[in-house]
């Protein structure tokens, strides 16, 4: 008898602790949440974090402080989650290329994003689309005009980037290889001086993120020859896909997504994950999105956690061959 009372002393307590474990994870958020961005205030990621933890911020009636920290292709402020504690008050939005890219062109990072982040959700993405200067668009009118000039000139067709590693650099590389062809990677320092120069034709082409250009293109300042997306956008529905012109393996999506430090309580990151996908969702936030050209995805962490592995795995394989370095 008193060995079954013990037992059912422990089993009450244990359903007491587990139930004071729930409480608190219900309250959240009950402070400030400290969302870090990795990249410089403006970009797409800020953005996207910008929009959706103001909702969230409404929402509770918390404040949900953006901090970016950036650097080092967003390892900086990638490296600060990771060894932060995973008890919700600390939160990435990024790109891929601290969670995709930075392992695999960097000999160490203070971190390994396979095992220290736990996935919350990819909130948005948007495919790339190849663009050519107003310097060059006389010239170009299909994709078959672009494959000819880089077959003409080797090497010597040059493509704008916001960075070595980046989804626009990545996309050129793997659309070279595809292909291949070869250009002239000229790396800036963020999309902002990339365009810029495109706009001013002192480069000839560039796989932008769809949202960065799409007013530009609509003005009739860039000219758009294809987009990597899975099917055309709604924003550029005259503007074909790669698999449309039988050039198929050129699928791609720059995107943002939301991660915590590893370690995240079950209950809390189903908390926080749902609340997430809810405020992407919500018309307030995913319309200003759709309408430059982003498509909300709002996956769930399990969904988020085999893309990154088949993302990682994809660029793996195409730095390697092309010998990519940040250099």
């Amino acid at each position: 008898m008193k060995s079954k009372a013990l037992k059912c002393i422990l089993s009450l307590g244990l359903c007491a602790a587990a139930a004071l474990s729930s409480a608190a994870h219900a309250a959240w958020p009950d402070k400030t949440v400290n969302v870090v961005v990795p990249f410089p205030p403006g970009g797409a990621t800020d953005a996207v974090a910008r929009a959706v933890f103001n909702k969230l911020g409404d929402k509770f009636k918390q404040s949900f402080v953006i901090e970016n920290k950036a650097g080092a292709t967003g390892t900086i402020g990638a490296s600060f989650v990771a060894r932060s504690a995973p008890d919700g008050y600390t939160l990435m939005v990024s790109s891929l290329a601290p969670l995709v890219v930075a392992q695999h062109l960097m000999p160490s990072i203070p971190y390994n994003p396979d095992k220290d982040f736990t996935y919350l959700s990819v909130a948005v993405q948007t495919p790339n689309v190849l663009v050519v200067s107003p310097k060059l668009a006389p010239r170009i009118n299909s994709i078959q005009d672009v494959l000819a000039l880089l077959k003409a000139k080797p090497g010597e067709i040059s493509f704008a980037t916001s960075g070595a590693g980046s989804s626009d650099h990545l996309t050129a590389e793997l659309f070279w290889q595809k292909t291949g062809t070869k250009g002239l990677h000229v790396p800036y320092k963020g999309g902002a001086p990339a365009i810029s120069d495109l706009l001013g034709g002192q480069v000839d082409m560039s796989f932008q993120n769809l949202n960065a250009v799409l007013a530009h293109i609509k003005a009739g300042k860039l000219k758009a020859v294809a987009i990597t997306g899975s099917r055309r956008s709604p924003v550029l529905p005259d503007v074909p896909t790669f698999d449309e012109l039988k050039m198929p393996g050129l699928e791609v999506y720059a995107w943002q997504a939301i991660v915590a430090p590893k370690g995240l309580p079950a209950d809390l990151k189903k908390q926080i994950s749902d609340a997430l996908i809810d405020a992407v969702k919500d018309p307030a936030v995913s319309k200003p999105f759709t309408d430059v050209g982003l498509e909300v995805v709002a996956s769930s962490p399990d969904d988020f956690a085999r893309f990154q592995a088949k993302e990682s795995a994809r660029w793996k394989q195409v730095i390697e061959a092309g010998h990519i370095t940040l250099q």
